[in-house]
Parts: C-alpha cells; sequence; structure tokens
C-alpha cells in the first residue's frame, strides 16, 4: 500500500514516461491543479467528479513557495510532502506533480491531457492550458465548487474556535 503512494508522486521527468504508457494503453488522461493545502470535503467531492471525467488523474500540486506567492506568507500550512502524500492517497488519484511555477502550464505542456479541469466559475477559455488541450482536441471543463467548504472558511473557523 505504501509503496502504491509513493509511486503515485512523480516529478515531470518520471510523469512523461507514465503519462506515454497511460495514453499508448488507450487511457484518457485527466488534469487538474491546486493548492490542496487542507484537503476538505469539497476538494474531495472535486476530485472524484473531476476523476469520472476519464481514465486517469493527474494533481499538479503548487510547490510550498508557490502556494506562499499565491496565498501569502501564512500559507501553506501543511508542507508539500504532506499535501502531495495525502493526495496521492487518495483511490480517485492517479498521479500528483508537484510544480513551482505560479501556474501549471509547462506541466500541462509537458503531459498533453485529454480533459482539463477546475473548480469554480471560470470559463473554459480562462483557464490555464486550455488553449493546449482544445488545441489538441481535448475539452476543458469548469465543475462547481461545493457551498460552504472552502479552505479559507476552514481556517477561520480553526482560528475562531473557543471564543
Amino acid at each position: 500500500m505504501l509503496t502504491d503512494i509513493l509511486s503515485k508522486q512523480q516529478t515531470f521527468k518520471t510523469i512523461a514516461a507514465t503519462v506515454n504508457n497511460w495514453k499508448t494503453a488507450g487511457k484518457k488522461i485527466v488534469f487538474t491543479n491546486g493548492c490542496f493545502d487542507l484537503i476538505h470535503y469539497g476538494h474531495l467531492h472535486y476530485l472524484a467528479e473531476a476523476a469520472a471525467l476519464g481514465d486517469r488523474l493527474i494533481v499538479g500540486l503548487n510547490s510550498d513557495e508557490s502556494v506562499r506567492r499565491l496565498k501569502g506568507d501564512q500559507r501553506p500550512i501543511k508542507d508539500e510532502t504532506n499535501r502531495s502524500f495525502l493526495l496521492a492517497s487518495l483511490a480517485c488519484v492517479d498521479a500528483v506533480v508537484l510544480f513551482p511555477e505560479d501556474t501549471p502550464l509547462k506541466l500541462i505542456d509537458l503531459i498533453r491531457p485529454d480533459v482539463l479541469v477546475k473548480g469554480g466559475d471560470w470559463q473554459p477559455h480562462q483557464i490555464v492550458g486550455s488553449e493546449i488541450v482544445l488545441g489538441d482536441g481535448g475539452t476543458v471543463s469548469s465543475l462547481a465548487f461545493v457551498a460552504g467548504h472552502s479552505t479559507s472558511s476552514l481556517i477561520e473557523k480553526i482560528r475562531n474556535f473557543g471564543d
């Protein structure tokens, strides 16, 4: 079991070969990305929904430095090792790849997924990497957030606990 989880944690170098094997086997590749700082119900629902759009789900995970640039100095709460392991332990996730940039454009260009997914109110043309995926004949989807479940609200709830 531990070996399976660790094998899902991949690098730019290893994911290229993994994706090639999956595509050769006719698998439909789905890609999403995010910080996934404190995994909660909304994340799990979203990842399961994204996984259902294909055969293999790859999660691009913002590195600690990237999260700090995007979310501020107090984030991430959990470091990239923790976040990557937690995501890799999920049955619906087939691979997790850390990326140091603020966006996953380089990773998307490398893996060329069949389906690109983001959560929220993004229009497909606003999603980073959409031009690559659409240009390859793939699809781009925006999945609705689960109301009442966000990392920010969870952090606020923890801060106010006991007040």
